[in-house]
């Protein structure tokens, strides 16, 4: 089997709901992850924060509002703080059982900036909704306080929704290369990654989610991935998901990839951005080949045993 540098993405919702669960969670992450490095492939970690930021989120403030008055945390620092928690769970997993393998491999966590473009017209039209649900009420409060852009989310109340634009540069792609050319597995673009916007020498955070499979397949064309794999709840992409027609792919090439996307075979909330950042990564360069598939079938997938493969 060749040995490839691999950008590994996984979805937040598999770390759980709770530092708890996601604990106890990881411990199984781990596993299939060291089957890839056991395996002698250079390993960059990616990983979702959806659960995670909206729950740093709506506890920093419920906390401003309370009387202890504590200063409202604005979204890129409760990002970033996902990232250090996430990063922190999930590298110290990865080192125990790289470890309980007689492997010595150091594993690091880079809390990381994406650059955006200040004029994506992602930000002229929030979609991400993330925090607390509200009232009615509470809602036009915010918008006249604070500016919110609030959307009334399935009858369950209003809820605020940010831009989610795509990432155009990774602040500290030198800093993790660095790192996984010394033999490192670097955990990187956490959640999406920071997103900040450049003014002059400055990096300036901005209220927004990028997509972490978008993320995912920028820092792997940065670092000349061989591999980007996408994690995801089933083994292989499916067309008529659901119905008595469904089909499971085991091979997309570019072109069935874009005819299936028009005839809008993917959900846009779930299995759209994953082929599309798939799609986008294999058609980067040739040679390149992007998977998605399970998290406990990535070292099959490799192998060609399971999943998805996208590749020109």
């Amino acid at each position: 089997m060749n040995k490839d540098k691999i950008v590994v993405a996984l979805g937040g919702n598999a770390l759980g709901n709770s530092p708890e669960e996601q604990l106890m969670l990881v411990k199984g992450t781990a596993k299939p992850i060291a089957d890839l490095i056991e395996a002698g492939h250079e390993v960059i970690l990616a990983h979702g924060n959806g659960p995670q930021v909206g729950m740093i989120n709506l506890a920093m403030a419920t906390s401003a509002a309370s009387e202890a008055k504590t200063p409202e945390m604005p979204f890129p620092e409760c990002g970033a703080m996902s990232q250090g928690y996430i990063g922190f769970h999930l590298q110290n997993a990865i080192r125990e059982e790289l470890l309980n393998r007689n492997l010595n491999v150091p594993v690091a966590t880079i809390v990381t900036q994406v650059i955006v473009d200040k004029d994506d017209p992602a930000f002229s039209k929030p979609t991400k909704p993330i925090g607390a649900f509200y009232s009615k009420e509470e809602a036009e409060l915010l918008i006249a306080q604070k500016g919110y852009t609030m959307v009334e989310d399935a009858g369950r109340g209003y809820r605020r929704v940010v831009a989610s634009p795509k990432p155009i540069d990774v602040a500290e792609k030198e800093t993790v290369e660095a790192l996984v050319e010394k033999g490192h597995i670097v955990i990187t673009v956490g959640g999406g990654g920071i997103p900040v916007i450049r003014e002059g020498n400055r990096l300036i955070g901005v209220p927004a989610v990028i997509d972490k499979d978008f993320a995912s397949e920028k820092i792997a064309e940065l670092l000349d991935a061989d591999y980007l794999i996408i994690l995801t709840a089933v083994e292989k992409v499916a067309i008529n998901y659901g119905k008595e027609n469904e089909k499971w792919l085991s091979k997309l090439s570019v072109e069935e990839a874009n005819q299936y996307i028009e005839e809008g075979h993917f959900a846009p909330g779930s299995m759209l951005p994953k082929v599309q950042a798939a799609l986008q990564f294999a058609s980067s360069k040739p040679g390149r080949r992007a998977l998605i598939t399970s998290l406990e079938k990535a070292k099959d997938g490799i192998e060609g045993k399971t999943g998805t493969m996208i590749q020109v």
